[in-house]
């Protein structure tokens, strides 16, 4: 039987790591957190902040890593520590909502910054619809073929978010840094809930590593290149997030960055005009490409170790002999996305999932401690400061999902009926397979 091949190193993995988590959402999302802490040594402690747990999640997944490298990452964890039935449950909502719904979204995202760039109406479905099929070939014909793309789009990203911190540090003519806004004394309680609800968009845009997780059974040697793409990938986020925030806050100044809502574009507009508005658009475009490139390559393989369980389609745990990769769960994720861009309800599903995302991160931070007092084997790499480090992660994730029930009740009641509509699904499937 054919097997996935370890064709991926270090390097690969840094990359999807930070493919993961930069998509386009750095260069909107500072002006969120700006309107709601109104300093600007606030707005960067929010982002150092979330930095910090984002870092505290990939030591307890780098540990996972080194105890658990099989294809499918996180659904292996879950599976392992918990049942089954928890991993087809993470699987069941992936599939459905979490990623096929991000990636619709990305895509539509990344069809409209096309038009515009290009001058003329183009119908974003269509170019939506076309860039997941294309992606979705790319992986088709290797691993090999799909983190070289992979890598390509995340370097050319890097290159535009540091054409926005360059452009922001030579041209500027004064730093508007400390212009207005520095009220670190007022509010008492009701600033202590406003960094709490600045925390939450950033939460957000530091989301995304663990799925280089699942692409452990194609990297060379999963126990150290994933420990080393997760701690290099986290920390390289942190610096480039901090630096993009400082460079706008120098541009605009605490209340210019609450105003605008395109944040990147107004920097590079004030600073080299028109085209230096086109140049950042470009740069988003690219940025939302490479979110699509790395999603295609990686959450199908946690598809692959579903069906390997029995818990899904068999073909769908097929590996084609000569590109060794799971064409089925490839074109079975390519063609949800479509399907769901199509519908255009993508928004509307992000809007279940939120709550449901930070579930499982919150049951996989909680893994650790299952494995610690279950496996006798020592780890090659430990989670420093652990049970610590751990326990600050896994709370912050279950404050998420509290915060995130309390604000749109509604929307993570849905999300959550879908989940529990896994639970036949679950059912059906380890009958068939029994």
């Amino acid at each position: 039987m054919t097997s996935l091949a370890r064709r991926l190193g270090p390097f690969d993995a840094t990359m999807i790591v930070m493919g993961g988590i930069i998509g386009s959402g750095i260069f909107i999302n500072p002006y969120v957190v700006a309107r709601q802490v109104h300093s600007a040594a606030l707005i960067l402690a929010a982002w150092i902040a979330g930095g910090v747990i984002a870092l505290l999640g990939a030591f307890v997944y780098a540990e996972l890593a080194a105890r658990r490298p099989e294809a499918g990452g996180q659904y292996a964890y879950l599976r392992d520590a918990y049942h089954p039935g928890v991993a087809f449950l993470y699987g069941w909502v992936l599939l459905l909502v979490i990623q096929s719904g991000g990636m619709a979204a990305v895509a539509v995202t990344f069809a409209r910054y096309t038009s515009e760039l290009a001058g003329r109406a183009i119908n974003e479905v269509v170019l939506a619809s076309i860039t997941l099929a294309t992606l979705t070939i790319i992986n088709i014909l290797g691993v090999r073929s799909g983190s070289n793309t992979q890598t390509a789009l995340m370097l050319l990203k890097l290159v535009a978010i540091a054409m926005l911190i360059v452009c922001g540090t030579i041209f500027l003519p004064r730093s508007r840094l400390l212009d207005g806004g520095n009220h670190l004394l007022d509010g008492g309680n009701h600033l202590l809930l406003r960094f709490g609800a600045a925390m939450t968009p950033v939460m957000f845009a530091y989301g995304g590593w663990q799925t280089a997780s699942f692409i452990s059974g194609e990297l060379k040697r999963p126990r150290r290149d994933l420990v080393i793409g997760l701690l290099a990938g986290v920390i390289g986020v942190i610096a480039v997030y901090v630096g993009v925030n400082i460079v706008c806050l120098r541009a605009l100044g605490t209340d210019g960055l609450a105003a605008t809502t395109t944040p990147a574009s107004t920097v590079m507009r004030n600073l080299l005009g028109a085209r230096g508005a086109q140049w950042i658009a470009i740069g988003i475009a690219i940025s939302t490409l490479g979110f699509l490139s790395q999603s295609m390559l990686t959450a199908p393989r946690v598809y692959y170790a579903m069906a390997k369980d029995g818990l899904f389609f068999r073909s769908v745990g097929d590996v084609h002999p000569v590109t060794r990769v799971p064409i089925v769960a490839i074109i079975l994720q390519g063609a949800v996305a479509i399907i769901i861009a199509i519908s255009g309800k993508y928004e509307q599903i992000l809007s279940y999932v939120v709550a449901i995302d930070f579930v499982f991160f919150g049951l996989t931070g909680a893994a650790l401690f299952v494995f610690r007092k279950r496996d006798t084997e020592r780890a090659e790499f430990k989670a420093p400061g652990h049970p610590i480090t751990t326990g600050v992660f896994t709370l912050a994730c279950w404050i998420v999902v509290a915060a995130t029930v309390a604000k749109s009740p509604l929307q993570s009641a849905i999300g959550f009926a879908i989940l529990a509509a896994g639970i036949p699904a679950y059912l059906l499937w380890r009958k068939r397979s029994a």
